[in-house]
């Protein structure tokens, strides 16, 4: 499970993708396949999540790793190039973008 926390030392990846509704489910199952599959047994993945909004238009995905190096290599793969290209097919557009922590808030 993803921990946010302003402290923390690990690199935090958001990716965007925008589809159609008719595409959503095929671009859900074809990125949880990918994590459980290959992504997560990865040299410094830590954790992700993946959201969906009630159009079903986007997918935001929430991904932390050890350095950011980890997340560049994954990515460098054979093996997630192909699922890239896969999952590149299935939507309009998808953007990796890495951020540091700039504060967290909790209710109470």
């Amino acid at each position: 499970m993803p921990k946010i926390a302003k402290d923390t030392s690990v690199q935090t990846v958001i990716t965007t993708f925008e589809m159609t509704p008719g595409t959503c489910q095929d671009l859900l199952e074809a990125l949880t396949d990918a994590y459980a599959e290959f992504i997560s047994k990865q040299p410094g993945f830590v954790a992700a999540g993946l959201h969906v909004n009630d159009a079903q238009t986007r997918i935001a995905n929430y991904s932390q790793w050890e350095r950011r190096e980890d997340f560049l290599a994954m990515l460098r793969t054979t093996e997630m190039r192909n699922r890239n290209r896969q999952i590149n097919e299935l939507c309009k557009s998808f953007e990796p973008v890495m951020y540091e922590v700039a504060g967290t808030f909790g209710g109470a």
